[in-house]
């Protein structure tokens, strides 16, 4: 293997970049004075990170021997942050054969340390009664010591940070319900930690002794049950307090439908994550202070992480969300370039207008668009689509935004996804919706041989079988006045701001 440090650094690579905690990561190994790769299955959808030319971005699935053995090449420390967190069928398997290639391949390129978030698993509770969700993290934990690599697992119950699909599901929770009939999971006692010592003890865990080779529990300074939390983010939040009414009846399919119906995060997220709330989920031990020492203070509080957090949504700061991975079992072909596709039929429904307005000024309205803006056209129909992808096990249209003003290859859009965007021009969404085919929604921003500006959108729809055929054509009756409606009041809405913003001195895009 080559030097093993770089500027008195390490050579990490980091696996689930476009993740929550990943995206998060990178930047604190870099300020840490570590070289970062990062091995993604798009790296495109890395592009826009502010960080992203300050690293090496190479392609690869932790599925595939041959692409994970390329980006182990001179490296120091393998970071493992990728999880199957739907419930299809056969995910533990998959997790399975990718930790087990994982570990194959960084032993063979002599990796001196693997480090792996897993979930913290409850004490004295046989393996066969714990969650799916929960057996896998603990087994992939099993095959990466197993690997011959020494390795770190970090085992971490709730994370509370800005954007973390267990902060979202617990803030929605108690902002929407002044009244609360709730599972008796409510009553679980909880170990929460603040994504800011999970992130500490991430980098720290790099510079780990090369005869330390185990699990640690991580977990912030209190202890509470997912009821206490509530009432304590109510508190910290402003809210009036909270009336709570633990029912047992409430199984955690049907809980994962109640999270999904008042919360964002969808059914497919939630199940696994109420879930492991069903058994106590308390640190036993607290050895990794041993090794990465607690901040003077101690680790975070909770009452203190909500405050961090909330000041971070409120300030539209959020650096990556639990929608910024892809949701199992959307949809992630991109859009086919050639013009002359030959992969089958490809519908499209084009629209185009002129623009009484500047290019900067349309172009901030496309980039607003969704989340608290909308869609710009039929706001009942809109929802009434959401709802039904949600009834269908779908993210539905409640994702919002990360930013209420800018996007980045990668981030979640409502039930879309931002696929491609040139600044200025074109804003390429893909649809992640239960669809019967691939979608897509196509915004642009263009100047005639006048030098007027036009409005040009294209929306596309590759069907699958004959359902998604009769699909189309069951919806393109439609079309004149959503799609038709969207780009009028797009154009109009790009009109109408346009002086404010010429006042108020607005950047353009």
């Amino acid at each position: 293997m080559s030097s093993d440090v770089w500027e008195g650094g390490l050579r990490c690579l980091v696996t689930g970049a476009t993740g929550y905690i990943g995206g998060r990561l990178v930047p604190e190994l870099l300020a840490a004075g570590h070289r970062v790769r990062c091995m993604a299955r798009s790296p495109g959808a890395l592009r826009d990170h502010e960080w992203a030319g300050d690293v090496e971005v190479v392609r690869g699935d932790v599925t595939d021997p041959a692409s994970v053995a390329g980006a182990m090449q001179d490296i120091d420390v393998a970071y493992y942050l990728v999880h199957a967190l739907g419930t299809g069928k056969g995910f533990e398997e998959v997790d399975r054969r990718a930790a087990r290639t994982f570990g194959e391949q960084a032993r063979e390129a002599g990796v001196r340390r693997i480090v792996y978030l897993g979930g913290l698993t409850p004490a004295g509770v046989p393996e066969k009664e714990l969650s799916p969700h929960l057996r896998s993290r603990a087994e992939v934990g099993r095959v990466l010591l197993d690997s011959g690599v020494p390795t770190t697992v970090l085992r971490a119950a709730v994370i509370i940070g800005s954007g973390s699909a267990s902060f979202e599901m617990l803030r929605y929770l108690t902002e929407r319900l002044p009244v609360m009939v709730t599972p008796s999971w409510v009553r679980t006692r909880i170990q929460p930690i603040a994504v800011r010592d999970v992130l500490r003890t991430l980098v720290g865990a790099a510079r780990m002794p090369d005869d330390v080779s185990r699990a640690f529990d991580i977990g912030g300074p209190e202890i509470l049950t997912y009821r206490e939390m509530m009432v304590r983010y109510a508190a910290v939040a402003g809210l009036p307090r909270r009336l709570i009414v633990p029912v047992p009846v409430l199984t955690p399919g049907l809980s994962s439908h109640w999270v999904g119906l008042v919360t964002p995060v969808p059914s497919s997220i939630a199940r696994p994550l109420t879930e492991s709330l069903r058994h106590e989920v308390v640190c036993h031990e607290h050895d990794i202070a041993r090794h990465v020492p607690d901040p003077p203070g101690g680790p975070i509080g909770f009452e203190e992480s909500v405050r961090l957090a909330l000041r971070r949504v409120r300030e539209a700061r959020v650096a990556t969300r639990w929608s910024s991975a892809s949701v199992p079992g959307a949809p992630s072909d991109p859009l086919p370039t050639d013009p002359d596709w030959a992969g089958g039929s490809l519908y499209t429904d084009r629209r185009e207008l002129s623009v009484d307005a500047p290019p900067e000024a349309l172009w901030r309205v496309i980039e607003g668009i969704g989340g608290d803006n909308g869609w710009y056209s039929l706001p009942l129909a809109w929802a009434v689509r959401g709802w039904l992808d949600r009834l269908a096990g779908g993210v539905g249209l409640r994702r919002g935004r990360r930013d209420a003003a800018r996007l980045r290859v990668g981030d979640s859009l409502d039930f879309w996804r931002v696929e491609e965007i040139e600044r200025g021009h074109l804003l390429r969404l893909r649809a992640e919706m239960r669809l019967p085919g691939l979608a897509w929604l196509e915004m642009y921003v263009d100047t005639d041989d006048d030098g007027g500006v036009r409005y040009r959108q294209r929306a596309l729809f590759h069907p699958h079988g004959l359902l998604g055929h009769a699909y189309w054509w069951s919806v393109s009756p439609f079309h004149a006045v959503v799609f038709g409606g969207m780009a009028r009041n797009i154009a109009r809405t790009a009109a109408r701001t346009e002086p404010a913003a010429a006042r108020l001195g607005t950047p353009g895009g």
